[in-house]
C-alpha cells in the first residue's frame, strides 16, 4: 500500500469546520489534538481512505468521528450513510455516544445495532433512516439478510479494532457485509495490530490510503511497569495487599480464565472491595451493568478475561493488575493500555512464576524496554524467572 502524506495538525481550528461541529468540540473539552487525531481527521476530511494503527483509548473515535460527521453537514441526504463496524456491544455503544455528544447541535441521528436484545427497536429506528450505524457484525448481518437494513447508500465505511474483530472470528461476516457497500465510498479502518488477515483485508478494501502508526505495539508512556514474583497460591493475597495501598483508585484484574474471574471476584466481594467480574459465560445484560456499573464507579475493581474485556475504555484506571502473565506478548500492550490514559499516570503489576521467563523475555523484546522485578515486604520469593528465548 502506498502512503500519502499530510502535515499533522496542531489545533482543531486548522480544520475550518463547520460551526455546530467545532462548537462541540469545544464543549467536549478536546484541546490538542492527540496523535492519531492530528495525524488522520485532515487525510479523512480530504476524502481518503484511512489506515490507523493505534491502541484502544489513544482517541481513535474523535480521529474518525470528527470528519465524518463534517462530511454528513456538508449534504443533507436519506441515510444510512455512515457505517461503524466494531467487535462488541461496549464499544459500539462508546462509538454512539461518542458520535452523539458530537452531533448534539445538528440533526444528524445515529443508532447501534447489536445483538442480545430485541431486535425490533433496532427495526423501528432503521425505517427512520439513521445517517450513523454502529453495529456488531452478526446482529447487521442477520437484519441486512432479512432485508431490514439498507446500506446502498452508504459514503464511509469504518472499521474499529479491526484485529479484535478478527480474533472474535468475524472476518467473513465483514466480508459478506462489505459485499452490500456501494464500490464508491470511503474507507477508515482501525487496529492495534496488523495479523496477517487484517493486513490482507486493508489491501482489499483500502485505496492508496494515508496510514497512521501511533506506537501501536507500545504502551502510554505514562505507564510504570513491575514485575513481582510470586508463588501461584499466594497471587491473591498479594493481590490483596495492592488493594489495600493508599495510591489504589480502580482497577481491572486479569485472569487467564472465566472460572477464575468469577471466583476472584466474589472474593474480593467478601472481601469488603466493590467488585465485579466480566467473562464470557455471562449474559449481554450482565456485561452491561458490570462495565456500566464500573464506569459510573459504582465497582473499584473490575475482574476480567482478555476476551470479555475487549472493546473496555474507560478513562481513568489507577492500576492494571495482571494476576496471570497473558498468554501471547501483544495481550500484555492490550490489557495494560487501559491505564495511563491521556497522559495521566498508571501502574501495570504483573504477578510472575518461575515459569513466564519466556513470556517476560517476549514481551520485553517487544516493547522495546526491560520490564523491572520488584518484591513486596513478606512475599519475598527465593525465585527470579530466567529470560528465555
Amino acid at each position: 500500500m502506498s502512503r500519502t502524506t499530510f502535515t499533522p495538525i496542531t489545533d482543531f481550528t486548522e480544520l475550518d469546520l463547520s460551526p455546530p461541529l467545532a462548537k462541540a468540540i469545544v464543549k467536549a473539552q478536546y484541546t490538542t489534538p492527540r496523535p492519531i487525531q492530528a495525524e488522520t481527521i485532515a487525510p479523512a476530511l480530504a476524502g481518503h481512505d484511512v489506515l490507523g494503527l493505534a491502541q484502544t483509548g489513544t482517541g481513535k473515535t474523535a480521529a474518525f468521528a470528527i470528519p465524518t460527521i463534517e462530511h454528513l453537514l456538508a449534504h443533507q441526504k436519506k441515510g444510512p450513510r455512515v457505517l461503524v463496524i466494531g467487535p462488541t456491544r461496549e464499544l459500539v455503544t462508546q462509538i454512539d455516544q461518542e458520535f452523539r455528544k458530537l452531533t448534539a447541535r445538528t440533526k444528524i441521528c445515529t443508532m447501534t445495532i447489536y445483538g442480545g436484545v430485541s431486535e425490533k427497536p433496532q427495526i423501528q429506528k432503521l425505517e427512520r433512516h439513521p445517517d450513523v450505524v454502529c453495529a456488531c457484525p452478526g446482529r447487521l448481518l442477520d437484519l441486512l439478510g432479512r432485508g431490514f437494513v439498507d446500506l446502498s447508500r452508504i459514503e464511509t465505511l469504518i472499521l474499529d479494532e479491526a484485529d479484535h474483530m478478527f480474533d472474535m472470528g468475524f472476518l467473513p461476516d465483514i466480508r459478506r457485509i462489505i459485499q452490500h457497500l456501494p464500490e464508491k465510498r470511503q474507507n477508515l479502518l482501525f487496529a492495534a495490530t496488523m495479523p496477517k488477515e487484517i493486513r490482507k483485508l486493508a489491501t482489499q478494501i483500502l485505496t492508496d490510503p494515508f496510514i497512521s502508526e501511533i506506537d501501536h505495539t507500545m504502551p502510554a508512556k505514562t505507564i510504570k511497569h513491575t514485575l513481582y514474583p510470586v508463588r501461584e497460591k499466594r497471587k491473591i493475597e498479594m493481590l490483596r495487599h495492592f488493594l489495600r495501598q493508599d495510591d489504589f483508585d480502580s482497577a481491572i484484574v486479569f485472569t487467564r480464565t472465566k472460572r477464575r474471574a468469577r471466583q476472584l471476584a466474589q472474593k474480593l466481594e467478601k472481601d469488603g472491595h466493590r467488585a465485579v467480574a466480566l467473562q464470557g459465560n455471562m449474559s449481554q445484560n450482565q456485561r452491561d451493568r458490570a462495565m456500566d456499573g464500573f464506569r459510573k464507579r459504582n465497582y473499584d475493581i473490575l475482574v476480567a478475561t482478555d476476551v470479555a474485556a475487549r472493546g473496555i475504555d474507560v478513562l481513568s484506571v489507577s492500576h492494571v493488575i495482571n494476576l496471570d502473565i497473558p498468554n501471547v506478548a501483544e495481550t500484555y500492550t492490550h490489557r495494560i493500555g487501559r491505564t495511563g490514559r491521556s497522559e495521566q499516570e498508571g501502574k501495570a503489576y504483573t504477578f510472575i512464576t518461575e515459569d513466564d521467563g519466556e513470556m517476560i523475555a517476549a514481551i520485553e523484546k517487544m516493547i522495546g524496554m526491560p520490564l523491572e522485578i520488584k518484591s513486596v515486604p513478606g512475599f519475598e520469593e527465593v525465585f527470579i524467572p530466567k529470560k528465555t528465548g
